[in-house]
């Protein structure tokens, strides 16, 4: 049988051929827009302008120097871009060092969109990443002893383990996207060699059948790794039983990432729980969970703003400003749909706010039986939206036995049926209509059992079909 493997010196070359141009312009476009970012400086820290503009001046002219010499240095591209990020990562180190407190909250941000820019754009060998993050931290550590005046817990809390955070994360991306990329082209060369002499050879295609199954293999175990983060980061459920004590999280991701997401918080007898539906799902609405997670963390915990509409409303501009929305037609609309609720238990009072979304409230009647009352939010996204309001701030007196259910739209949209003929003919929908018949017919029942009903009832509507959506149902008893 023929040999037709590819040498890691091919599989490298063919990888320079075909990124090379990409990064090229990468890094012209990163080191412009580092020294145009030097309008903001002046607004933003009129005292401190000047140093920072040498700053920009430094690192983008040495990186323009690199990229014209290149050619006559032999040093190739993904150098120049790891001198461009490390430079770029030490200038705002800096910047951090001598911002206020506000201003370093707003820098953490501008500091993460670079760390995941370079994680969703760069291609290079993880131990530039390694590096990188190593000399980010030193730098920031030397800075903030010599020129920072505030205190480690508020350098840490406002930002800087957010930015530790997403920065590790990203080295990993980048070494998945690296390693996904290198066997990719190794596989095209194969093929297109397997190509010439497969009349000759059928053994060829087992093997490319086994390549196909370790690099499948290879691609679910990195997105188990990036579920492995995105589990970290959103709440137990035996969170929500620490405040309610009756209640359930019916949580199905489509994907092993999820678009959906769920979170709560906790402080002055008040719970903040939200229930959201990001753009997407897998891993590009993992992205997005991510943000809203963090967004959510900093801005409570923080005490950046106390009502559920005023949170949005922050978090949507958050989102704006983060992503660079413009409403152009050719850029993603990415967003979520979401339900804010805080319940204060001392005076039995929900307040809400909600992006394309509503929930339910199932309360007894005069003769002692639940009914359902629907909540209903603004009708828009909390993303980017051509005519944006501010978030509705809504209230509800609450009374005891109330049941609060959340829900993103990912169990009514399932497809299915009641038979088999129906399913084969590509099913229905399950509808709003009857999700609330089924909430109510359960309400009085244990909250675990009511979790496994739910479950039960859309596994056997959607029989042998696929899961069209994440599917997220909270459930709390007041």
């Amino acid at each position: 049988m023929e040999d037709i493997s590819i040498s890691p010196e091919a599989v490298k070359k063919e990888f320079t051929r075909s990124t090379e141009r990409f990064h090229v312009i990468t890094c012209w476009v990163g080191l412009l827009l580092n020294l145009v970012w030097f309008v903001s400086d002046i607004f933003v820290l009129p005292d401190h302008w000047k140093q920072f503009f040498e700053f920009r001046i430094a690192v983008s002219g040495i990186a323009v120097i690199l990229l014209l010499t290149k050619k006559w240095t032999k040093l190739d591209i993904y150098a120049c871009m790891f001198v461009l990020v490390l430079g770029i990562s030490i200038q705002n180190s800096y910047m951090w060092s001598v911002m206020d407190l506000a201003h370093l909250q707003q820098h953490a941000f501008a500091y993460m969109v670079l760390f995941i820019g370079v994680g969703m754009l760069v291609l290079w060998d993880i131990w530039y990443s390694i590096i990188i993050l190593v000399a980010t931290v030193i730098s920031n550590i030397v800075f903030y002893k010599a020129y920072s005046e505030l205190t480690v817990d508020q350098f840490v809390i406002s930002g800087g383990l957010l930015v530790l955070t997403v920065a590790i994360f990203c080295v990993f991306l980048i070494r998945t996207r690296y390693r996904l990329t290198m066997n990719e082209i190794k596989s095209r060369l194969e093929l297109a060699k397997s190509k010439e002499i497969i009349e000759m050879e059928n053994v060829v295609i087992s093997k490319q059948k086994e390549e196909l199954f370790d690099k499948n293999k290879e691609i679910t175990d990195s997105i188990n790794y990036a579920k492995r983060i995105q589990s970290s980061l959103i709440p137990k459920e035996n969170e929500f039983t620490k405040s309610f004590k009756d209640s359930f999280v019916l949580f199905k991701p489509k994907d092993i990432v999820s678009g959906d997401f769920y979170w709560i918080y906790e402080k002055n007898n008040k719970v903040y729980y939200a229930t959201a539906d990001c753009t997407g799902h897998g891993v590009p609405g993992g992205f997005m969970t991510m943000l809203g997670l963090s967004f959510l963390e900093e801005i409570v915990s923080l005490d950046v703003a106390q009502n559920p509409a005023d949170i949005l409303n922050i978090i949507r501009d958050k989102i704006v400003s983060t992503l660079r929305q413009t409403g152009s037609a050719e850029e993603n609309k990415d967003g979520m749909d979401v339900v804010l609720c805080c319940v204060d238990k001392e005076k039995l009072k929900l307040t809400y706010a909600a992006a394309n979304n509503s929930f339910y409230i199932l309360r007894k009647d005069e003769k002692m039986e639940y009914t359902l009352i629907e909540n209903k939010g603004d009708k828009q996204p909390c993303g980017f939206f051509p005519d944006p309001q501010p978030f509705t701030l809504r209230e509800v007196e609450l009374k005891k036995d109330d049941i609060i259910y959340t829900l993103t739209d990912g169990y009514p949209d399932q497809f299915g049926g009641k038979t088999k003929e129906i399913r084969k003919a590509g099913g229905k929908k399950f509808r709003y209509k009857a999700l609330e018949m089924l909430l109510i017919q359960n309400c009085e029942l244990p909250f675990a059992k009511q979790k496994d009903l739910l479950n039960q009832a859309v596994e056997e509507w959607r029989g042998e079909l696929d899961q069209v959506d994440d599917i997220l149902i909270i459930g709390v008893k007041i």
